[in-house]
């Protein structure tokens, strides 16, 4: 697309918007970058845009934005409920986002990943399979990115048609998007994001983008053992792949047989490693594995980079990951699970006793499935947060008395972290698997993990010093 003289609204001055805004007036578009937040916050978003030829608009998002605006492009984190969002579309302009403007113009092919849980581990593999197969000389470079690390837009100057990029897409990205990647994967679908979307259907509609759009020569990679995510397959215009333990004989995909991984293609059946050799704990991440095999398969990289890319990999930083052993007792983050369908997932990774911290801010999610896995599994629950009441209510209605189910209410995951300290025994594990997101305490899932582990480590510092 010809951006010269266009005049562009950007949302949102976080690192998308950001990214987005620099593209966008290298290309010659005329830019206003609108941001909530006052001046004197935006210090750092600001330098970042230096010396381009960016206007800023900042402490609100006048309507008068909109006068001569030929697009707006809200940033993930921006509702579509804002007024100016619901005046823009009510004007007729277009919306666009970063990653629709990423896709539309990329030289190379886009594996696209999306799903309920999961996204970021898969995409971290499938990006170590593609610079494996970088390696093997298949392609110059692989890129990765989009909703974890940075957005790829920010290097799209550096992307050739010899190259490949593996993007993960968040349900906020793809509910704008009219164009989806040549691969693509729905991973699982469950109840996440309903304080965004409202509804499942609305929630499922912006996940159902990343292939809606597809060409029949492309792929949708779908989870077999996930009837959510199977069910869109009959809606695709492209091939379709499928992972799980099992598969249809017919379909190609990744699958287990005695105890290996298997590939299935056009060049029929292919043994890729055992499953004895895949480091990350819990049946969740053999599926993460199988998926990430797929997705590979349908990008058409070769068994040997797909193996390389799965041996070694310990997993990403807050999701499942063990911080530490102290007295005994062994602690773990998984501060990413940040809805109740998550911190179960999590908790069915273990068959050790847990101690399972939940809580943050609510989703407008149910808790009475987390409360009854908690009691089949855990022996304590510490609630914390401002959902705390929401997750103790929710055991006390299951277990009215605790005579199964132990629980205790704290308000910061600092009491929370001193109370399962205090309550833990050797052979137990203490889970951080908060079910709902970090806003009431935290900037974001990464510093409340980070916070965990700062907590975690200096009870193991001070065991040694005892």
């Amino acid at each position: 697309m010809n951006w010269t003289g266009k005049r562009v609204v950007v949302i949102g001055a976080a690192r998308q918007g950001i990214a987005l805004s620099r593209y966008l007036a290298q290309q010659g578009a005329q830019v206003v970058l609108t941001d909530a937040r006052a001046a004197d916050e935006l210090a750092e978003a600001r330098a970042a845009l230096a010396g381009l030829p960016v206007r800023w608009e900042t402490g609100g998002h006048p309507l008068s934005l909109l006068d001569e605006a030929d697009l707006v492009c809200p940033s993930g984190g921006v509702p579509l409920t804002i007024p100016l969002v619901v005046e823009a579309r009510r004007r007729g302009i277009p919306l666009s986002n970063d990653s629709q403007v990423f896709v539309a113009a990329v030289p190379c092919p886009v594996v696209g990943i999306t799903g309920s849980a999961g996204k970021t581990t898969t995409t971290t593999l499938v990006g170590r399979m593609a610079d494996q197969a970088a390696k093997l000389g298949v392609y110059r470079q692989a890129f990765t990115g989009g909703n974890i690390g940075r957005p790829l837009l920010a290097v799209l100057d550096e992307i050739t048609p010899e190259d490949i990029t593996v993007v993960e897409f968040s349900s906020f990205q793809l509910e704008l998007m009219t164009v989806s990647p040549e691969v693509a994967a729905v991973l699982n679908i469950s109840p996440n994001h309903l304080d965004r979307h409202g509804t499942m259907d609305a929630y499922v509609a912006a996940k159902k983008n990343i292939f809606l759009h597809q060409r029949p020569t492309d792929a949708l990679i779908v989870g077999i053992e996930d009837p959510q995510s199977l069910r869109l397959a009959a809606e695709t215009p492209g091939r379709v792949f499928g992972f799980g333990r099992t598969i249809p004989d017919e379909m190609p995909g990744a699958f287990i047989r005695e105890e290996q991984i298997f590939l299935r293609g056009e060049s029929g059946e292919q043994a890729v490693m055992p499953i004895v050799g895949i480091s990350l704990r819990g049946g969740h991440n053999l599926l993460n594995v199988l998926a990430a095999c797929a997705l590979a398969e349908a990008a058409g990289l070769p068994v040997k980079a797909i193996r390389a890319g799965i041996e070694g990999f310990g997993g990403v930083e807050h999701r499942l990951e063990f911080v530490t052993e102290v007295d005994g007792v062994q602690w773990y983050n998984d501060s990413k699970a940040t809805s109740p369908g998550m911190t179960v997932t999590a908790m069915q990774a273990f068959s050790e006793p847990l101690i399972v911290l939940a809580g943050g801010r609510d989703k407008r999610l149910p808790w009475n499935g987390f409360a009854e896995q908690a009691r089949r599994q855990a022996r304590h629950v510490i609630a914390f947060g401002e959902a705390g009441d929401l997750v103790a209510g929710a055991v006390r209605k299951l277990d009215p008395s605790q005579d199964v189910l132990g629980l205790t209410r704290c308000a910061s995951l600092t009491e929370a972290v001193e109370a399962a300290a205090a309550l833990a025994q050797p052979g137990d594990v203490v889970l951080l698997a908060p079910g709902g997101t970090s806003f009431d305490e935290f900037t974001d899932f990464e510093a409340r993990g980070q916070r965990f582990k700062e907590l975690v480590l200096a009870l193991a510092a001070k065991e040694k010093k005892a």
